[in-house]
């Protein structure tokens, strides 16, 4: 299957098509197309037409797909086993460049672009640090750190994987900060809270005594970001409010879900304030089924 048109929509959208999206898993083993370099030649001129808009900072950087359900949001970590040789050669180039790259999510939409055949929307992409590597006998296991969502605007390399420029997408809290400090200790006070539960809750011994909120909210709060470029930063406001999105041990798979929609719509917004008021909302739920959790669990015993 080839690819058969490639064209830039409206932020942050780059539609592609046709093209299948990631198998499932974190393994990195989707089936994109093979193409020749003419093909290459006509969309990268048909992109590089389009005006870098937004911010005056890009970064020309890997592009790694996968599927809706496993976007990633800013703090969030993930352990990913890379395996193809392309995508081997994706963790090399990103290990040369501040061991950056950019995780994007495939979301099937309809383009009048083509015909025939499914299109794709490259969106939700978020700037990943690369924490550490892991060489196996086959491929590696790669951890990373989501660090801020980017915009992709320009498509700059099919083969042997993708690559493209990306700019910041960060949000406006101008004229918020009294509410919004307000607002930030009280969701603290509620993941302080949430943490103390799920402590006390079974778990199996290959799980970390760290909870997922508390690993996020370690990285929010810190200071430095080392060599990343400052404009793809986040403000310590918006990094805590995405903090609070992580799964909870036990999660049943409609829990996982809602929070599935919570990490999507968070990724949306470009109000913080709003994002935090649904982070307090999400944080609460999180402790009453963790408490509902814990007295099960004690009548258990």
């Amino acid at each position: 299957m080839s690819l058969r048109s490639l064209s830039l929509a409206p932020s942050p959208r780059l539609l592609l098509n046709p093209i299948p999206a990631p198998r499932s898993r974190s393994l990195c083993s989707s089936g994109f197309p093979r193409t020749g370099s003419s093909q290459l030649g006509r969309w990268f001129r048909r992109c590089s037409s389009s005006s870098v808009s937004g911010s005056s900072s890009s970064l020309d950087l890997p592009l790694l797909p996968f599927q809706m359900n496993e976007v990633l949001i800013p703090s969030e970590s993930k352990t990913l086993h890379l395996y193809e040789a392309r995508y081997l050669a994706l963790l090399e180039e990103s290990l040369s460049r501040k061991k950056l790259f950019v995780h994007f999510v495939l979301d099937p939409v309809r383009s009048s672009i083509s015909s025939s055949g499914a299109s794709y929307a490259a969106r939700y992409g978020c700037l990943v640090a690369i924490e550490s590597v892991k060489r196996l006998e086959i491929g590696a296991l790669v951890s990373i750190r989501g660090i801020s969502r980017v915009n992709i605007i320009e498509l700059m390399q099919m083969e042997p994987y993708l690559r493209g420029l990306v700019v910041p997408m960060l949000d406006n809290v101008s004229g918020q900060e009294k509410e919004l400090e307000q607002k930030l200790l009280e969701l603290t006070e509620y993941l302080v809270s949430l943490h103390n539960l799920q402590i006390k809750l079974k778990a199996s011994k290959e799980e970390l005594l760290q909870t997922r909120t508390t690993n996020s909210m370690a990285w929010a709060q810190r200071e430095g970001f080392g060599d990343c470029d400052q404009a793809f930063i986040p403000k310590l406001a918006e990094r805590i409010s995405f903090a609070g999105l992580q799964p909870v041990s036990g999660m049943t798979g409609s829990e996982l879900l809602a929070l599935q929609k919570e990490k999507l719509r968070a990724m949306d917004l470009r109000d913080t304030l709003k994002r935090v008021d649904y982070g307090i909302q999400f944080t609460n739920k999180s402790i009453s089924m963790v408490a509902a959790k814990l007295a099960i669990q004690s009548l258990e015993t």
